[in-house]
């Protein structure tokens, strides 16, 4: 984004409750004199209108400013300063002033769908928290500091999403949108902050709404994900599968309980596995002769 032409700074202005008495009392008293012409004292009379259009001018400079709010003001299309200044506040007669809020706003990007890294499609949505910090900029950097800002959230979402894989895959150490929530929301807040920062705006936090697959794709992914779980967890269950063979052969070796050869050991073994390692009960059989015969 360019340098900023402009930058905020504070507006010349005082209390604005003096200067209403000032300009009534400027009103009044011109009202009164005016009266003069009814009188016949013509001069008298032009002194009241002088400070009656006093008075006038006066109020003219008074403006009001909620909590919440700023002033931009502009003299002659010049940029003269912003009042952040809650209350009544005098300022250039002059001037044009232009209601800014500086509040706290939220902004949920519609669900987009876009393709991630290894370009599968998916449906990607957030909402960005942010708020006006350079009123300045906000008004003549861009011609809607609004309509900008959600433009640009959408857009870093939309990079965000096409720079990294929907889910972790096992040869990949890197970051994915799933798997590294808070990671990515990072990313996401830096990279939208750095968009509108020319805009005088400050991102103050963004999190993702809503991300799945596409529905043209999201059955197939969903088996793709059970597959991945089931092997996943058949691993688990044979690596402690093994485990519980290796302690039972080394606690049957310790105590002699029975001497075992290499045949004996073998078939101790497969049964062992098939009990730890089936998806269901298993049904004894009961051998009355022996292993050879």
């Amino acid at each position: 984004m360019p340098d900023p032409v402009v930058r905020e700074h504070a507006a010349i202005g005082t209390n604005g409750f003096l200067a209403l008495l000032v300009g009534l009392v400027l009103v009044l008293g011109g009202g009164w004199a005016v009266s003069g012409f009814a009188r016949g004292d013509e001069v008298v009379g032009a002194v009241g209108i002088v400070l009656v259009l006093a008075g006038l001018l006066v109020l003219n400079g008074l403006t009001t400013v909620a909590p919440g709010e700023a002033r931009v003001l502009q003299f002659f299309g010049r940029y003269i300063g912003t009042v952040r200044t809650a209350g009544l506040r005098w300022v250039n007669p002059f001037s044009s002033k232009r209601k800014i809020s500086t509040r706290i706003r939220n902004h949920e990007t519609a669900a987009l769908k876009v393709n991630d890294r290894d370009g599968n499609p998916i449906e990607i949505a957030a909402v960005v928290v942010w708020r006006v910090e350079d009123t300045a900029r906000a008004v003549f950097e861009v011609d809607s500091f609004v309509d900008f800002v959600h433009t640009q959230a959408e857009t870093a979402v939309r990079h965000i999403a096409t720079t990294y894989p929907y889910d972790d895959h096992v040869d990949d150490d890197g970051l994915s949108l799933r798997g590294n929530a808070e990671e990515i929301t990072e990313k996401l807040s830096a990279e939208i902050g750095a968009r509108v920062e020319s805009a005088g705006v400050r991102i103050v936090e963004s999190r993702l709404t809503h991300l799945a697959y596409a529905p043209e794709i999201a059955g197939a992914m969903l088996q793709r994900q059970q597959a991945g779980a089931v092997v996943a967890a058949r691993e688990r269950i044979v690596e402690g599968a093994v485990g519980m063979v290796d302690m039972a052969l080394a606690r049957l070796s310790e105590r002699e309980i029975v001497e075992l050869d290499e045949e004996r050991k073998a078939a101790m073994v497969s049964n062992l596995l098939v009990v730890l390692c089936g998806d269901r009960a298993t049904q004894p059989v009961v051998n009355a002769g022996s292993l050879y015969h």
